[in-house]
């Protein structure tokens, strides 16, 4: 059987598996027998890529099938500091799934820096190593630079962040409309960007502190991030139409 190796983000950790991405993320959510349930966000690590960095002895003897034959589930390579050490080129695929286990695919794809909105405030949900809940009015490029390339004294060696909508209020943060906005406290974001909008030295403000480890996948508005400095690497997420048909039962799920 073919061995893979998952990057998983909530929490952060390297795990080995048999399990195809499909069947690992089914895995994660609902467990062996179907009586756990939660959300999980994993990547797919090109094992050729990170040979050199992980114990691949110890790989080969604990990751194999069981007696009855049937494929290993997970074993554990790492729980710490994992994002850091794992090459953004290894990354291949992003793999989102439902807490009922329905698994959505998102492929890497080019990321084209002049066409993004520069005069628009953006919401960013970090995701690993830490995971706040920030309002900025960088774009999602010059975030991310800001955070790991040790200009600022709270510096990250690499950061995994998705983009949230804020729709009018991206623009016009008290008097925009906040319909279709499913967030807990609508007044203390039109604070936060507020403030962001009215001092132009100001780049982050950080909406929430604790992330409840569930995302709203109706509210992603370009996709997810990662990377350091200069280097991103980027998962678009489709808009809603497109989703319905790409993976329906994903769809009709969230």
């Amino acid at each position: 059987m073919s061995k893979y190796i998952y990057l998983t983000c909530t929490p952060e950790a390297l795990v080995a598996s048999m399990l195809p991405p499909e069947g690992f993320g089914m895995y994660l959510s609902t467990g062996t027998k179907k009586r756990n349930k939660g959300q999980t966000i994993f990547f797919e690590v090109d094992l050729s890529k990170i040979e050199n960095i992980i114990d691949m002895e110890s790989l080969n003897k604990r990751c194999v099938a069981k007696e009855d034959g049937s494929p290993k589930s997970s074993v554990y390579l790492s729980v710490y500091r994992t994002l850091e050490m794992i090459p953004v080129s290894a990354l291949k695929s992003l793999y989102l799934t439902t807490d009922h286990g329905l698994v959505l695919e998102l492929k890497r794809a080019p990321y084209d820096k002049s066409k993004e909105l520069q005069n628009a405030l953006h919401l960013y949900q970090e995701l690993s190593p830490v995971n706040p809940l920030v309002a900025s009015g960088l774009p999602p490029s010059a975030f991310l630079k800001r955070l790991t390339d040790g200009s600022t004294p709270i510096t990250l060696p690499k950061l995994f962040f998705v983009e949230l909508k804020l729709g009018e209020l991206a623009t016009n943060p008290l008097s925009g409309s906040a319909e279709h906005l499913p967030y807990p406290n609508i007044g203390h974001l039109r604070d936060c960007l507020e403030i962001l909008k009215g001092e132009y030295e100001k780049h982050m403000k950080t909406v929430q502190r604790i992330f409840s480890g569930q995302l709203l996948y109706r509210t992603i508005e370009t996709g997810f991030y990662v990377g350091a400095k200069d280097e991103i690497v980027f998962y678009p997420y489709p808009k809603m139409s497109e989703l319905e048909n790409i993976n329906y039962e994903f769809f009709r799920a969230i």
